[in-house]
């Protein structure tokens, strides 16, 4: 109660200021919350029942009462709401789906809308909403900018906070208009003559590299939002259509061991064998292939900063079923790699393949899974339903997906992506003198991180004085990140991050045995201004329990595929000069 008796003196304070700058309407104050943090909204008695926020000329007033409730928002959001919610809730929906006299637009009118030029239109339920107003107070930042011109729910569903009564209504005030029935129902029809016809739905906030086959990489923004990655959201690597298994016909053929080829059903494989967990970051080998572009063009998808993501992977140890099947001593005499096949093939029947070297593959300390689960759930199609590999601190290339054949060999794989491609080259190789045989296929990856926020071009306020840095860490082979460095005058001086191995309110991981750190850490700092600085160069590089550390610079990791782009990242953003700016 305390709480909220100081909360009503302070909206007292501003409706008092509000009343003094001659406002046309009478104004009310209205707590909410909006991505898990509170806000305060004046709300209009009068007109159209829009909402009125912060006059524009008081921009700081807002800012300052949304910092000072913002340790509050759990408390009363609990106690104000908790008694009402299904009520609510209730009549909430029904304001944003019922039919009413307001104007009819497509989809194609909504999707014109899509910027604050233009206006920022999103849709919901069928209804048609102008939250244009909202985007510069909208707490969880410019993020609300990913749904424009298209829908909320994808969005949402990605933040929990949102499917409260309260934030319905927020939104029911926006309404402008519903979609025709056309456009509500509208699907692409499928062309079943195409093989990627039978594709599973993505998740629209993922940014295309390639549709066919689909890969794709999280919004940097949202990247570091989540310790554990959503799996909508982890990044999409398919070099082939994703194909359509049947787990009750699915079967995983293992061969090279003593009691020859064996054929282990779903069932099987989940009853037989322990479920072990592990959390494990998988990389592109790719990631960060734009910077290298920049120095040079090279033949690759141009991911940027999010080709990596982090989940908890569950199911059978490779070592624990390689061992019920007859690995032992004399096939380990002969053997040296362990071959993966997957079930995605090409028109030609072929198939996807990659290997590991074998002592990853029987190592106790290996942790290498045939996963069922991601998240907790079964994997996505994207990601491997039924079955795949994780090899855990190894190049995402080698985490074979729809999982079919195991091959215990003295060989490497003879696929095209083992022998030929993922393989890293020296700045002066190019097309014409390259030689795929000469270097070894990548399987651990070197040290890595990038700074997620700000973004590149956007800019910060000096009358903040600080600047909010945040991002990944991550080293592969189970080495762990033991440090992140930041600077914002493009390596001068530097500042060590704070680095975070669970979500904001959870414990903290405890830390991982030698040798078997799988997971990236995110890490945070709060870093001064300089004084009279006009553009910050904000640099981060990592050091890992190896004290391997990033290059400086591109152009000497370049190569001609683009792969390994590991260099100190670099994002620079202006320093805006605050009040003076918003007039």
């Amino acid at each position: 109660m305390q709480h909220l008796k100081h909360c009503q003196g302070l909206a007292q304070v501003f409706l008092i200021r509000s009343q003094s700058s001659r406002l046309s309407k009478s104004v009310i104050p209205s707590l909410s919350v909006w991505d898990g943090h509170f806000s305060c909204r004046w709300r209009s008695t009068g007109g159209h029942g829009r909402q009125k926020y912060f006059n524009d000329r008081l921009p700081k007033f807002r800012f300052a009462l949304a910092g000072l409730l913002a340790g509050t928002g759990a408390v009363l959001a609990y106690k104000l709401h908790q008694d009402k919610v299904q009520l609510a809730a209730t009549s909430a929906q029904l304001r944003v789906t019922q039919t009413s006299d307001l104007p009819v637009y497509t989809l194609e009118e909504v999707t014109k809308h899509r910027s604050l030029d233009s206006g920022v239109w999103v849709t919901y339920k069928g209804g048609v909403y102008d939250i244009t107003e909202f985007v510069a107070i909208h707490p969880g930042g410019d993020k609300i900018l990913l749904a424009a011109g298209g829908a909320l729910e994808p969005y949402w569903a990605l933040y929990a906070v949102h499917q409260q009564d309260h934030v319905l209504e927020i939104l029911s005030e926006y309404k402008i208009g519903v979609l025709n029935p056309e456009s509500y129902k509208k699907q692409e029809s499928a062309n079943p003559s195409d093989p990627y016809s039978a594709e599973p739905t993505r998740h629209p906030a993922l940014q295309i590299n390639s549709l066919k086959p689909f890969n794709a990489e999280p919004p940097a923004s949202i990247l570091s939002d989540n310790y554990i990655t959503p799996s909508v959201i982890f990044f999409k690597r398919n070099h082939l259509p994703v194909p359509r298994v049947d787990p009750e016909a699915y079967r995983l053929e293992i061969e090279g061991l003593s009691g020859g080829v064996v054929s282990l059903s779903l069932s099987e494989l989940k009853s037989r064998f322990p479920k072990h967990t592990i959390t494990a970051t998988l990389q592109c080998a790719g990631n960060r292939r734009s910077e290298m572009n920049k120095v040079k063009q090279v033949k690759g998808l141009n991911w940027g900063i999010a080709a990596i993501s982090n989940a908890t992977w569950s199911g059978a140890r490779l070592r624990d079923v390689l061992l019920y099947y007859g690995f032992g001593p004399e096939v380990a005499a002969k053997a040296k790699h362990v071959q993966f096949e997957g079930l995605d093939k090409d028109v030609t029947g072929t198939a996807y393949g990659a290997s590991i070297p074998l002592n990853k593959a029987v190592s106790e300390e290996g942790d290498v899974l045939l996963a069922y689960e991601m998240n907790g759930e079964d994997l996505p199609p994207d990601h491997g339903y039924p079955v795949r590999v994780v090899v855990p601190g190894v190049v995402g290339a080698r985490n074979v997906k729809w999982l079919g054949k195991i091959v215990v060999s003295d060989e490497e794989s003879k696929s095209h992506w083992q022998q030929n491609d993922y393989k890293g080259f020296s700045p002066g190789t190019d097309w014409d003198t390259v030689d795929f045989k000469s270097a070894p296929a990548i399987q651990e990856l070197p040290i890595q991180s990038a700074i997620t926020h700000p973004a590149e071009g956007t800019s910060v306020d000096r009358s903040d004085r600080e600047v909010t840095v945040k991002g990944y860490a991550w080293s592969g082979g189970g080495r762990e990140v033991v440090r992140v460095d930041v600077s914002v005058d493009g390596g001068k001086t530097w500042h060590v991050a704070k680095l975070r191995t669970s979500d904001q309110g959870q414990h903290p991981a405890p830390p991982p045995p030698p040798g078997r750190a799988w997971a990236w850490k995110l890490w945070e700092i709060d870093v001064p201004i300089p004084h009279r600085a006009q553009e910050l160069e904000i640099v981060c590089k990592a050091v890992d329990s190896g004290y391997n550390m990033q290059p400086d610079t591109v152009a000497p990791i370049w190569n001609l595929r683009g792969v390994l782009s590991n260099a100190w990242h670099r994002v620079k953003v202006k320093v805006s000069e605050g009040f003076k700016d918003q007039k």
